[in-house]
């Protein structure tokens, strides 16, 4: 089994350097590492060059889902991936426990880690925070508990390559741009080959960066299109695509009043009206996020 690990980047380029270098940390280092980029200034080659396992830097359409199927065409049937967000920190021993959880469970298809901490629900972490925070005590004790998730976390999240390859499954290209819920359609495409899991034996930070994000308008406006074109597609239930747009409009509406400095609520909640006025002209599309200025 090849170990690979894959991270698509966009417009982060002092971001993802430091995530390629850290993971010569792990005791287990990966055979490969894919960085898909959308543009030859998305990171400095040179800057990964000397790590003590292969880089290879490809280019693809910009978007999330484009870079993560250029990553998945290198894949072969025996391979496993893991997928890392350009500002995942790992613990040191990710990858061998990785490699040991797929070898003992084949019934597994996808597993995502345990988020010690995620910068994504506030103004986000640095990478010293992070690697502080996984050298304690406390969390450097891996458990060996799984607890089966409809769905694996895009900032972490791994696949054995068999059921991919058999099944040409691929990652939903009308979800654009920042892809909002790509992780949720990838991961229900791939229960039909095996269970999907959280692993408290992988264990890592997600810094959740705000530099080079999506703008509030695009990513408003898929917080209501994506629910209903995944529920359509039969990718997600509607109960749960229902509370997830009504707790983001809600949450949006609300705090459009107070915004968190490093969120703009406004544009978010710009989106979501605009994707409403769609939905009730009969015009609601994913990718109309593409025309917008």
């Amino acid at each position: 089994m090849r170990v690979i690990v894959a991270i698509p980047t966009t417009n982060r380029p002092a971001i993802v350097v430091p995530t390629v270098r850290d993971i010569a940390r792990q005791s287990r280092l990966p055979d490969l590492v894919v960085v898909v980029v959308a543009g030859p200034g998305d990171i400095d080659a040179r800057a990964v060059s000397d790590l003590p396992f292969p880089v290879c830097i490809v280019e693809s359409e910009r978007g999330a889902t484009f870079q993560r199927n250029a990553a998945l065409d290198m894949l072969h049937t025996d391979d496993a991936m893991l997928f890392l967000d350009d500002d995942f920190v790992m613990a040191p021993d990710f990858l061998a426990n990785l490699e040991q959880l797929f070898n003992q469970n084949p019934d597994i298809a996808m597993v995502t880690g345990t988020v010690l901490a995620d910068g994504i629900k506030g103004p986000g972490l640095d990478h010293a925070y992070a690697t502080a925070l996984l050298s304690e005590p406390a969390n450097q004790r891996a458990g060996a508990g799984l607890a089966e998730v409809y769905n694996c976390y895009g900032c972490n999240m791994a696949l054995r390559a068999r059921g991919l390859v058999e099944g040409h499954i691929r990652f939903d290209t009308r979800l654009k741009l920042y892809s909002w819920l790509e992780d949720v359609d990838f991961s229900r495409q791939m229960a039909a080959h095996g269970r999907i899991v959280k692993a408290e034996a992988l264990r890592g930070v997600h810094l959740g960066t705000k530099t080079g994000r999506s703008s509030g308008l695009r990513l408003g406006y898929s917080q209501i299109a994506n629910p209903l074109y995944l529920n359509a597609k039969g990718t997600m239930i509607w109960q749960r695509a229902y509370n997830m747009m009504f707790r983001n409009f809600s949450s949006n509406l609300v705090r459009s009043l107070y915004p968190e400095p490093e969120i703009d609520r406004f544009g978010r909640l710009r989106g979501n009206l605009r994707a409403i006025a769609d939905l009730l002209r009969g015009r609601l599309k994913p990718e109309n996020v593409t025309t917008f200025e």
